[in-house]
């Protein structure tokens, strides 16, 4: 249960280290940092596409946090979870990088094998609009079990030419 609170407020709190300018900008209106800082936008280099503006590349860039979350891969999975980094970072948790290392720790080698494969059932996901997907934990097709306290469910939203993890 501990994993899946703190894996929630991670996936809010990845991403993009902000400046205090870029604090100031509307969540209608994703900053530039997530383009121009490290070492968050140093993953998104090693994806030379970004993921359709559709049904499919949400799956797809789900599942690619999925397997760098196995992997652990925090260049990727901050990447992925990048816009909604200031939510839980005004809650008071760390950068992403520090916090995803304890997220880690709380996965058991059994679920980070099975998240490295892990697929997304797209008849079990929402989409909410053309820019709002919703990825219950129960779309996750992996050889090992997650619940909502393992894993959780996710919003991604569609934001500077790519699919984000918001929520």
């Amino acid at each position: 249960m501990a994993l899946s609170a703190c894996v929630a407020l991670v996936a809010c709190a990845c991403g993009p280290e902000k400046t205090k300018e870029d604090t100031a900008a509307k969540p209608s209106q994703p900053s530039a940092a997530a383009r121009t800082e490290t070492p968050s936008a140093s993953a998104a280099p090693t994806r030379e596409q970004h993921a359709p503006r559709t049904k499919e590349g949400a799956i797809q860039r789900y599942e690619q946090y999925l397997h760098a979350l196995g992997r652990e891969d925090i260049a990727t999975v901050c990447a992925v979870a990048g816009p909604g980094a200031k939510k839980a970072q005004d809650q008071g948790f760390g950068p992403c990088t520090s916090t995803y290392t304890a997220v880690f720790q709380m996965i058991s080698p059994t679920q980070k094998k099975a998240l490295q494969t892990a697929t997304v059932d797209p008849q079990r996901i929402a989409v909410r609009t053309p820019d709002t997907i919703e990825m219950p934990v129960e779309a996750v097709r992996a050889d090992a079990t997650f619940s909502e306290s393992d894993l959780g469910s996710y919003t991604l939203e569609y934001l500077e030419n790519d699919w984000y993890i918001t929520d």
